[in-house]
């Protein structure tokens, strides 16, 4: 069964928010948690209050999310694993419906511009789309790699997207013109230097430093962070000061403050940077009882909204996805 295109109805689950953020605990492990289900017990310091917007909000069935944009406005975008389809949800009120049906190939990162576009990662297709917001069409399709490849993540910085691939270890640059022009072609930039691919998922997040001059990337191997410079790949090593960022997913700048989400440990690291983004520490972790394998996370007002993948549990055409909201807290 096709997800749901038209508009998804609240299933009863969407309810206040009862969850915990625990300031410097260890990584919680996954949980047998189902989607919006209400966990009772107090509000803990640093969890959202009632409030008009809700907390959490359900995903077409099978939709299978992975990345999330969010803006221009109270909208957020989500991608499908299982077909590439897009997704649009009003955080107003959780509701939302399909807006751009994919290529029956993943999509993965996302990343919206102030030109009413969306930049998508294309996954194990090996490609990246951009994609117009009031319409849904694509815009333009680029082949970045041929054969294995898994192009995960994208950031905008300057007049460039970037996107990741976890099985080679490159970047991929589609260089903007004037107006922000699409070009015709991406550009292949080879990654050197200190991250070493390996076994497993490589190269994953990405987010510019705080001083704009350098790209960071997250390995979800190793849980080491790298700068990159997007003009020729050469990478360096994050000091974090020993701690790592294992299974190191979706990557959020806000300041110097860098949000790191650990998709399998259901955590976001809260990690307060240097100015230059070469080093940092984990200030504090965010956990809360209804993440269950969150995998990429966006921010809009006081809130970080974390799309569930479930990559532990065997996803079917009926499996239940869904979106949960925690408070945004800096380091």
């Amino acid at each position: 069964m096709r997800p749901a295109i038209l508009t998804t109805a609240f299933r009863a689950l969407i309810v206040p928010l009862a969850g915990v953020l625990l300031l410097g605990a260890q990584p919680a492990q996954a949980t047998a948690f189902q989607p919006g289900a209400f966990q009772p017990g107090a509000l803990q310091p640093g969890a959202l209050q009632p409030g008009a917007k809700p907390a959490a909000f359900p995903l077409p069935d099978g939709f299978q999310p992975e990345g999330i944009a969010i803006g221009p406005g109270p909208h957020a975008y989500f991608g499908s694993r299982a077909n590439g389809d897009v997704y649009r949800a009003d955080l107003r009120t959780g509701e939302g419906s399909v807006i751009s049906k994919g290529p029956g190939t993943p999509t993965l990162g996302l990343k919206t511009d102030g030109r009413g576009r969306l930049f998508a990662a294309g996954g194990t297709g090996g490609d990246a789309r951009v994609i117009d917001l009031r319409t849904g069409a694509v815009l333009r399709s680029y082949r970045l790699a041929t054969g294995t490849a898994f192009v995960n993540d994208v950031i905008l910085m300057g007049n460039a997207a970037y996107f990741t691939d976890s099985a080679n270890p490159v970047l991929y640059k589609l260089p903007l013109g004037r107006g922000g022009a699409l070009p015709a072609e991406a550009v292949t930039i080879p990654l050197s230097g200190a991250i070493q691919y390996t076994t497993g998922n490589n190269a994953n997040g990405i987010a510019p430093s705080p001083d704009r001059r350098s790209l960071l990337i997250v390995q979800s191997n190793t849980g080491k962070l790298f700068e990159a410079d997007p003009a020729t790949g050469v990478t360096t090593e994050v000091d974090l000061g020993g701690e790592t960022l294992t299974n190191g997913d979706g990557l959020l700048l806000s300041g110097r403050t860098l949000y790191a989400v650990q998709n399998r440990l259901n955590t976001i690291a809260v990690i307060a940077l240097s100015r230059d983004g070469s080093s940092g520490r984990i200030a504090r972790r965010i956990t809360d009882p209804r993440f269950d394998v969150p995998t990429t996370v966006a921010a809009f007002g006081d809130r970080l909204y974390l799309p569930n993948a479930r990559f532990t549990t065997p996803p079917t055409p009926e499996t239940t996805y869904d979106v949960v909201a925690v408070k945004r807290v800096s380091s």
